[in-house]
């Protein structure tokens, strides 16, 4: 059962990661990276995957090199970790409990919303296509639109600016400790929803709230309507 949320003030955006929050896929992440580390003959530890969350690939194939050597050849790595992950979404990708409630909540209050991802474009139209989500985002913030990713601030500024929303007014909406870090950096309230990985003491520090899944936002609304 989710926990009721309660804001320090109405938000006047939320703004939505994609992979672990939106989407059931980190775990289709985690799991199609440890086969190709099978098939590339690499152990691929909790360490290594855990510490990738969040991340855009640039940071990710820094990681990378850092644990398996200066000469690893992360971009070849990460063509055969990609194949392993396509096959899995066609069979396995599933939506994230309570996202769509979510948006028709957000639908009835007329408050924009906007995707803000570590991915690259063209996979925010993949994941999402076949779930017909994108007609229900005003903006989505992706690789290439920031100049530094998760866990800088410059991916939600940048997707505040573009909804024309004070940073402070946007609701933030997190599974990761990067994307955590980096809402917060912008000053947004950054309330997670844990997936692969629990708050730690640092990120409950950093976090307007801790909740168990999407329906406790759509809770809040309700109570603000309530008492509108």
């Amino acid at each position: 059962m989710a926990m009721s949320l309660a804001l320090p003030r109405p938000p006047k955006a939320v703004i939505f990661d994609m992979d672990g929050l939106i989407l059931d896929s980190e775990i289709l992440y985690r799991k199609s990276m440890v086969s190709a580390g099978e098939q590339a003959g690499l152990a691929v530890g909790a360490s290594i995957y855990e510490g990738m969350l969040g991340r855009p690939w640039p940071g990710i194939a820094l990681l990378l090199k850092e644990h398996y050597g200066e000469d690893f050849d992360a971009d070849a790595f990460r063509i055969v970790w990609l194949s392993h992950f396509d096959a899995l979404i066609e069979k396995e990708l599933r939506l994230k409990k309570g996202v769509t409630d979510l948006l028709d909540v957000l639908d009835r209050h007329a408050i924009p919303r906007a995707i803000c991802t570590s991915s690259a474009h063209f996979q925010v139209r993949h994941h999402l296509e076949g779930f017909n989500l994108l007609p229900r985002f005003d903006a989505v913030i992706a690789q290439g639109d920031y100049a530094h990713g998760k866990p800088a601030p410059d991916p939600y500024l940048t997707a505040a600016a573009r909804l024309g929303v004070d940073p402070a007014d946007c609701l933030a909406l997190e599974d990761s400790h990067n994307g955590i870090r980096s809402a917060a950096g912008a000053g947004m309230m950054a309330v997670m929803v844990p997936d692969l990985m629990a708050p730690t003491a640092e990120i409950s520090a950093l976090c307007t709230a801790v909740i168990d899944d999407l329906h406790a936002c759509c809770d809040m609304f309700s109570i603000t309507e309530s008492h509108s």
